[in-house]
Order: structure tokens, then sequence, then C-alpha cells
């Protein structure tokens, strides 16, 4: 990093404090959410998608825009503090993100059929899964969350993650887990540390399942980084 650059980095994260700590010699701007950094998101929805921005203390405006979750939250940040060190004023850059429409498969609503709500999120690890369910846990309250979920990366096809990945699923109602022939593990060992996870080893049981699930309402988060056999227009087709 060059000295006249700018390190952003949220004041949580332990991993990225104890690199810096080694020796920088850029300036580094911290982030938080709800706490004391230079940078601070005070939550004013605490599913993200409302919040107040503090530098030095001194409020710069309120974002306010459709996306929810703290990691979010912490890019929104990220984006402010990037835009003021090239001479962007918060105010604006605050003004640009409540315009911001999210990118393709990033909690993308793709229908609403009868009660049943279903997104498209391109979720590859548990970091990313546990977050985004925590940002649409406390967007819906007490509604259900059925999470369904094609692990796809070579960390998840491997069973790196077995016990993070059971629990970055905490807060689905039911977390269903697609296994393929060709997986290298089995994922039947996830339900060792978490009791609201099934297994399907098809498309077809997991339409089923869904099928009969939607009988109850609720939120469908189809979870892979890839096409996941085309289960998108299969379940609007058969929910239809």
């Amino acid at each position: 990093m060059p000295g006249e650059g700018l390190i952003i980095s949220p004041e949580c994260d332990a991993n990225i404090n104890d690199v810096l700590a080694m020796g920088c010699w850029t300036p580094v701007a911290k982030t938080s959410i709800n706490a004391d950094a230079q940078w601070n998101a005070q939550l004013i929805n605490s599913d993200g998608s409302r919040f107040n921005v503090l530098m030095d203390n001194q409020e710069q405006g309120c974002v306010e825009w459709s996306l929810t979750g703290e990691h979010n939250v912490y890019n929104a940040l990220s984006a402010i503090v990037a835009a003021k060190h090239v001479g962007i004023l918060p105010k604006d850059a605050i003004t640009a993100l409540g315009q911001f429409k999210n990118v393709k498969r990033r909690m993308e609503v793709i229908a609403n059929i009868n009660g049943v709500t279903i997104y498209d999120d391109f979720a590859h690890h548990p970091t990313a899964i546990q977050t985004t369910l925590d940002g649409l846990r406390k967007q819906v309250e007490q509604e259900r969350i059925i999470a369904i979920v094609e692990p796809r990366s070579n960390t998840m096809r491997l069973g790196v993650h077995t016990k993070t990945l059971a629990e970055s699923l905490g807060n689905a109602d039911m977390a269903i887990i697609y296994q393929p022939e060709a997986m290298g593990w089995d994922l039947g060992e996830l339900k060792k540390y978490a009791g609201n996870i099934e297994i399907c080893s098809s498309l077809d049981e997991i339409i089923n399942k869904l099928k009969f699930e939607a009988r109850y309402g609720g939120h469908f988060v189809l979870m892979s980084n890839g096409s996941f056999g085309g289960i998108y227009q299969r379940l609007q087709d058969e929910l239809n």
C-alpha cells in the first residue's frame, strides 16, 4: 500500500488487526457498528436498512436503502470513507447510497408466490451465509425462513466448514442442504451441530419438500454460487 493510500478496516476484525500490528506505513481508517470507531454506523433499523453515519462522533447523514445485514453496513461505511479520501463529501456519498440498487444474486427477490418470497443469494461460505440470514431475520422477525444451500466451493465440498456451516444456518427455521453424488463427504455430519438441518440428495426431493413447506408461507433463500441445477425457475413453476 502506498503512503498516500488508505486502509479501511472494521475495528472488530481481530485477524486484520493482527496483520496491521505487524507493521503499517499507510493511514488506517477504522469502521464500526454501534461502537466508537472513527467512522461509526448507528443502526436505526436492526436489519441494517437504515442507519446514521458518524465521523469522529459527528453525524454526517442517514443511509436508507434496500440492503440488509451488517456486512452491507460495513460495505457502505467503507464506500463512504473511500469516497471522502478522493474528495467526495460524506453527505454526497450517503445520498448516492440511498439510490443504490443491489446487484444480481445478492438477496435478490426473484418471486412472490402465494405468501412465499423466493430469494437468490450468491452465498458460498459460512460467513456469508450467517450474515445474510442474520440480516433477513432482523428484517422479517418471526416469519419463517428456509435456507436451501448448494455447497459448491472447494472448501465446502471438502468438508472444511462442517461445524461452522451448521452454525451459520442458525437463523433459519429449516435449512435444506443439497448433497449430490460427487460430494466428497457425508453432509449428515452437519446434524451433529444443528437441529434444523435436512439433507436432500436430489433436486426433486428439495422441490417436493419446499412445495409442502410453502403451505405455511415464509421466505425461501436459495444459496449457491452456481446454477443450482436450474432450481430457481423449477421452484417458481411448481409453486405456481
